[in-house]
């Protein structure tokens, strides 16, 4: 199946990125909880997947003061990350757009979060306050080793990891998130061989939902790096 043609054409735009395979994230919110981890998880894993001859590109919605932050915070470089203002690539794409209300974003997000409209994000964030001995460990700390062991996610690690970054966002909003217009709006993964067809997509339904596979949400890559990210 050939890649999305907005997905291509954008593609055709930015220097370096014209042909060869490539790993594109359509990111949600700088500020969205989803943005925040999947960055967090990829960072560890683009020796990777420069070594497997795959380049990377992040589209978020937001701006360029944002992004900055972004990429200090969680590590993402900052030259394979592009911000739109508005979600337009998103929408041409057909990605979610989250659960829309009456009165505006905010009604919806919050039920968004509340699992309507939003599969799967409960039972994700039950996952990161009750450990997940199939998901990697995350934090390098004694008082987690004490409280469960190591070598996998104990209980409330990645609740802690979701924690310190909602603290981020909130102490710095308007950075991360210039207008609440988008907020609901969902994102997407896109795997690009050679020739321009589909290697692999993932389309996100709701909030924590970046991956199929959440326990180890880059293992759709596994196929395709030289060693395991």
């Amino acid at each position: 199946m050939q890649a999305p043609a907005p997905l291509l054409q954008r593609l055709r735009q930015t220097p370096g990125l014209e042909s060869g395979r490539r790993l594109v994230l359509l990111l949600t919110q700088l500020g969205d909880f989803d943005s925040m981890e999947y960055a967090q998880a990829l960072v560890p894993a683009l020796p990777q997947l420069e070594a497997a001859g795959i380049r990377t590109l992040a589209i978020a919605i937001g701006d360029g003061p944002g992004a900055d932050r972004f990429c200090r915070y969680t590590g993402f470089p900052r030259q394979m990350l592009q911000v739109d203002a508005e979600p337009a690539l998103h929408r041409e794409l057909g990605l979610y757009e989250g659960l829309q209300t009456p009165g505006g974003p905010w009604p919806g997000l919050l039920l968004m979060c509340a699992g309507i409209g939003s599969p799967g994000t409960l039972a994700e964030v039950f996952r990161g306050y009750r450990g997940d001995r199939t998901a990697p460990q995350r934090i390098h700390s004694p008082l987690f080793r004490l409280a469960g062991g190591e070598g996998f996610q104990r209980p409330f690690e990645l609740a802690t990891v979701r924690l310190r970054n909602m603290n981020e966002v909130l102490g710095n909003w308007r950075t991360y998130v210039p207008s609440d217009s988008f907020i609901t709006q969902r994102g997407g993964t896109f795997l690009i061989d050679t020739d321009d067809t589909l290697l692999y997509s993932h389309r996100d339904r709701g909030i924590l939902g970046f991956s199929a596979t959440m326990n180890r949400p880059l293992s759709f890559l596994d196929p395709f790096l030289p060693e395991s990210a």
